[in-house]
């Protein structure tokens, strides 16, 4: 018989499967069938919603707390949908015994970050199980918003486009992974976690295609999802790929692959040539992403095929995250 696995919650390829074998194979319509960060309903105007679940552990570290990273992961999928964030929900399963102090820290983090990311929460609930039945505080939101003319999406992406990301990656997985482990650094690794819609107003043009946020399974996993709905390959060249000198040491300590690590707060822009300066341009004009950079380029060729070339000219293939890369990160 089989059996769920911690690598099925990975955002790699067990979770791909899982979703599509079970979740899609029961519960398929055509808004589920979207299978985008955020899901497209019918109405008076364009209306999104997207809802998530957050189980990190440790509750707190540097950088945010699970209430922090919340309200930052369900206003971000609204915004790489092309969605202005507007409303969350907000459900807490809470363990017998987890400090009122503690709670109290995570509720305040919540409405200082939904206040930043210009949202309000209008509903919620609260449950209380037996101790030992959660770990502490487990966390569900729902986000709606509004799409008025910023269409995007993998349908959207053709050759020649170009991939841009809007600053380092890795900072939110080995945030995770010091602060679990006990891991210190010459320079601590803060997390990445925050509300990205108003970077997102400040770049976006026309010539944006589509957008999403890597989080589980990193930016190699979102741009091969990418890449097999939109039918098309990607070359993205290694030298360009942006790492801080922490998460860079990080990696090559430890022997992890920067390019599957977890990160809540930049975004995956797939852009038309003719505007990619301009989008770049405008990154790095804002404080959150003054250190984008462009890091490849979508070809035709095999469809769903992710390449990398390395610094000595020679190209591997970036797959999908295998297993679980490290559990609990958002």
């Amino acid at each position: 018989m089989e059996r769920i696995m911690l690598a099925h919650g990975s955002g790699g390829r067990l979770s791909h499967e899982l979703i599509r074998t079970l979740f899609q194979k029961h519960l398929g319509n055509p808004y589920l069938d979207q299978m985008n960060d955020a899901t497209l309903l019918p109405g008076r105007g364009h209306i999104a919603v997207t809802t998530d679940s957050f189980v990190v552990s440790p509750l707190f570290f540097r950088g945010g707390n699970i209430g922090k990273l919340a309200v930052c992961g369900t206003v971000n999928d609204l915004a790489v949908s092309g969605a202005i964030p507007q409303f969350l929900t907000l459900a807490l399963i809470l363990e017998e015994g987890l400090p009122i102090d503690d709670l109290e820290r995570i509720i305040k983090s919540v409405a200082e970050t939904a206040t930043e990311a210009g949202v309000v929460i209008v509903c919620g609930d609260t449950k209380v199980v037996e101790r030992g039945s959660a770990d502490k505080i487990f966390i569900n939101t729902t986000g709606i918003g509004y799409i008025t003319d910023r269409f995007v999406g993998p349908e959207r992406i053709r050759p020649g486009d170009e991939i841009l990301i809007t600053g380092t990656i890795g900072d939110h997985g080995i945030a995770i992974l010091s602060e679990r482990e006990g891991l210190e650094f010459k320079t601590p690794v803060v997390s990445d976690c925050a509300p990205l819609n108003g970077l997102i107003d400040a770049f976006y043009l026309p010539g944006v295609k589509c957008m999403r946020d890597p989080t589980r399974g990193g930016v190699a996993t979102t741009l091969n999802e990418l890449a097999e709905q939109a039918g098309v390959s990607m070359l993205l060249d290694e030298k360009q790929l942006p790492l801080s000198p922490s998460v860079e040491g990080a990696c090559e300590m430890l022997g992890l692959e920067p390019l599957y690590l977890a990160n809540e707060g930049k975004v995956l822009v797939i852009v038309a040539p003719e505007v990619a300066d301009e989008v770049l341009s405008n990154m790095q004009a804002h404080p959150r992403g003054r250190l984008a950079t462009r890091i490849g380029r979508v070809q035709a060729g095999k469809p769903g095929l992710v390449l990398i070339e390395t610094p000595l000219g020679g190209k591997r293939i970036v797959s999908m995250l295998e297993g679980e890369h490290l559990p609990r990160i958002c």
